[in-house]
């Protein structure tokens, strides 16, 4: 195994292990998210009709509306939402849809940051991944991401 940092900021606390999918566009969750089945619905987006159910998702980037806190906290409490979510920009939209969830629903979906300056190499190490475990807690952010070559990645 090679170990790869990838330097993260937590943002929601919580684990999450599952399959990893990198979302290849921005995406706005109101509107391009179908809260009652976890696909995307935006027929623009390249990986629309894709379901994001259970999965670790990393968002480089987002389109962002106020609304996509409820519809993520809606997808989260119906049980098709994100496992886990890792940012690629700060949004805090989705950080309180995820906290909602939690407190309301106490439906844990951890979240992180990649900060700013490694989002590059952190998306080169996504593309070549399989699954992830991400362990947030406060302060400190663990992400296992598995591949073919069974890279580790392990930010401090």
């Amino acid at each position: 195994m090679n170990e790869v940092p990838i330097p993260l900021h937590a943002l929601v606390p919580g684990d999450a292990c599952a399959e990893l999918m990198l979302l290849e566009a921005p995406l706005s969750l109101w509107g391009g998210l179908d809260p009652s089945d976890g696909r995307i619905i935006d027929h623009r987006h390249p990986q629309s009709g894709r379901s994001v159910a259970g999965l670790l998702v990393v968002l480089p980037a987002v389109r962002g509306s106020s609304s996509s806190s409820s519809v993520l906290a809606e997808a989260l409490r119906v049980g098709v939402g994100p496992a886990g979510i890792i940012l690629g920009a700060p949004d805090g939209i989705l950080v309180a849809g995820s906290l909602v969830a939690r407190e309301l629903y106490d439906v844990v979906c951890p979240m992180a940051l990649i900060r700013p300056g490694h989002l590059e190499p952190a998306l080169a190490t996504f593309r070549r991944a399989t699954q992830a475990c991400l362990r947030v807690a406060e302060g400190s952010v663990t992400l296992t991401v598995a591949t073919d070559g069974g890279v580790t990645a392990d930010p401090r």
